[in-house]
């Protein structure tokens, strides 16, 4: 079992910046996050490797990045321009080969 912990979600003006982090509670190949706004499915936003590759979801790429600490077995999404649109519950999410964990979600609203 792999326990994620996020933090870092909020309130915050459109145009503003928030940066979110999920700790692993061991080392997994793949972590990313994925945002559920009301009313909608689940969606990508961001993954990244533990090489280092990532994967961005269109409508986040030039505003969001994407970065990890191997040795901290953590994520951080860094969100700058943020848009009314990119209100969402963020989800943290880890796996690798058979196994997949989430992390309890966390709210990001954006106020135009």
């Amino acid at each position: 079992q792999v326990q994620l912990v996020e933090s870092g979600g909020g309130l915050v003006q459109a145009g503003g910046s928030l940066r979110l982090s999920c700790a692993a509670s061991r080392s997994i190949i793949i972590m990313g996050w994925y945002r559920q706004a009301p009313g909608k499915q689940r969606e990508l936003v961001a993954v990244i490797a533990s090489a280092g590759g990532t994967n961005y979801a269109d409508s986040v790429k030039g505003r969001f990045t994407i970065s990890r600490d191997n040795a901290k077995n953590t994520v951080y999404l860094q969100m700058n321009s943020l848009k009314p649109e990119d209100t969402a519950v963020y989800y943290c999410n880890a796996r690798q080969w058979r196994e997949e964990y989430w992390g309890q979600g966390t709210q990001v609203t954006v106020s135009s």
